[in-house]
């Protein structure tokens, strides 16, 4: 009985089994017919969408309503500061823009001032006299000079300042012995390079009689500076060459500049004269 089920088994394994006994004229009716798309569902969601869609709208427009109000109070309270800005300090557009005017003002006047009227002959002076000075120490005291070119400005503006009666002549002096004192007893300077501000500057503006007894008396100093090096053998074996990288004092740069102005703006305007009757 075993062995017949075996053999049945085997029939319907070679594919016997499954095998429709209808005939092939009704086969058709057995295909699958495909579905027909249904379209009310995407109608649902389509609602679904406009309702959610009205929600976000109106989410926003919430949002939207909340910036505007922190926009607004943030504009408040600048105005606020602003206001207290024009209360305690007053106008500061107007104030910047008097402030530019004014240094333009001064600057014309400054330079029209060196155009038609600088001194060539008193400047060219200054500069060979106070150049000569700055040569004595910088003989007697290598890099005395360039080790304190900041003091060198300071003291040619206080000179400037002397000349034009725009400091008193004690504040000048106690000006330079302040220089002279920061530079021996706090920068721990020698003496040489220490006097040379004011040296420099008292020779440039001075008096005949002053500019005679400051190069001499700078000159005693850097020769018995020298003398007592030379003695002691602290002689510094090589010479100390001439820094071409090292600039030309402040003062001294602006003399020559008030020359070249002037020199140029005269000749200019030579030519121009030329020109015209040309």
């Amino acid at each position: 009985m075993e062995k017949g089920q075996g053999k049945r088994d085997d029939v319907f394994d070679d594919g016997e089994r499954g095998e429709s006994t209808m005939p092939e004229r009704f086969r058709y009716l057995t295909k699958e017919a495909p579905d027909p798309p249904v379209k009310w569902p995407w109608f649902v969601a389509l609602g679904f969408l406009t309702y959610a869609w009205r929600a976000v709208l109106f989410e926003l427009g919430n949002w939207k309503r909340g910036v505007i109000a922190i926009i607004g109070f943030v504009g408040y309270l600048l105005k606020l500061l602003l206001a207290g800005v024009f209360h305690f300090i007053g106008d500061p557009i107007t104030s910047l823009i008097r402030c530019i005017e004014t240094a333009i003002y001064t600057f014309q006047a400054f330079y029209s001032g060196i155009v038609r009227s600088a001194p060539i002959p008193e400047l060219t002076l200054i500069i060979m006299l106070a150049s000569a000075v700055l040569a004595i120490g910088e003989a007697a005291a290598p890099n005395s000079v360039r080790s304190q070119s900041f003091l060198l400005s300071i003291s040619g503006l206080i000179g400037y300042a002397a000349v034009r009666n725009y400091i008193s002549e004690p504040l000048f002096w106690t000006l330079l012995l302040g220089l002279y004192a920061f530079s021996r007893f706090v920068k721990k300077r020698d003496d040489v390079t220490s006097a040379l501000p004011a040296a420099a500057v008292l020779t440039a503006i001075g008096e005949p009689w002053v500019r005679v007894l400051v190069m001499v008396s700078y000159l005693a100093l850097a020769i018995s500076y020298h003398s007592k090096q030379l003695a002691k053998g602290k002689e510094e074996a090589e010479v100390v060459t001439a820094d071409t990288s090292s600039r030309v004092p402040v003062p001294l740069l602006g003399a020559a500049l008030a020359i070249g102005i002037h020199v140029a703006a005269k000749w200019a305007g030579y030519r121009h004269l030329t020109w015209m009757l040309v």
